[in-house]
């Protein structure tokens, strides 16, 4: 349990009354992601406020009526879901570079630069994304701010966001092995066992994992798999 010197408040306004509970910003934070995470462990005090500087605890009838609950950890999931954190500036710059880096990373796999069909490498987005000045909000979620990301990046470097379709072709003694990481990379569009024992799929990718799919699958399949473009 973080200790009341080391937590952080998080303040909801809910039926026109004030609520605040004391967190731990870390596991608060990982919760606003939505992450599983030990409520009890993020409270630092089991109790909800109406002013946690001045120590003042919310009544039990308006806990009731705005929460339909008097569980403090019931409350303070809310609270931190729905309400504001106030976060020191460090932790925010520190939250807000992960998030800058996670969104980096969705995009280098997903985006192509359409000039040379290749992905662009994460360190060259996140510096284009320096460069375009882009707001990333370290609260919010990485996928509802990948469209604006890359609208604002457009400017900066060429890029879009494309998806490819493969036919890959994996002789029967591969078969059973690469099946199950064709799954994973991307959505199998439709699969079939030929009457040799190889496998033929179509598979659609995120445009820039093109060279990842091919390297995972000539690695297990010792360079026999025929992986080809469908137009």
């Amino acid at each position: 349990m973080v200790t009341v010197e080391k937590a952080i408040i998080a303040r909801l306004e809910k039926e026109g009354k004030h609520f605040e509970v004391l967190v731990d910003p870390d596991i608060a934070y990982e919760l606003r992601e939505g992450r599983s995470v030990s409520v009890s462990k993020m409270l630092a005090v089991n109790s909800v406020f109406s002013d946690s500087g001045k120590g003042l605890k919310s009544s039990e009838s308006d806990l009731e009526h705005a929460f339909r609950t008097q569980d403090a950890e019931e409350i303070a999931e809310i609270i931190v879901k729905k309400g504001f954190l106030q976060t020191t500036t460090d932790f925010r710059r520190r939250k807000t570079d992960e998030k800058k880096r996670q969104i980096a990373s969705f995009i280098s796999r997903h985006a192509i630069n359409p000039q040379t069909r290749l992905p662009h490498p994460i360190e060259r987005i996140l510096t284009a994304m320096e460069q375009s000045k882009v707001s990333i909000d370290p609260f919010r979620p990485a996928n509802e701010q990948i469209d604006g990301v890359v609208s604002a990046l457009k400017p900066v470097i060429p890029i879009s966001i494309e998806e490819l379709v493969l036919s890959i072709e994996v002789p029967a003694q591969y078969s059973g092995m690469a099946f199950g990481i064709i799954k994973d990379l991307g959505k199998m569009q439709n699969q079939q066992w030929l009457s040799n024992g190889a496998l033929l799929v179509k598979l659609s990718i995120p445009a820039g994992m093109r060279d990842d799919v091919f390297r995972r699958l000539n690695s297990i399949t010792e360079g026999n798999a025929k992986i080809e473009e469908v137009s």
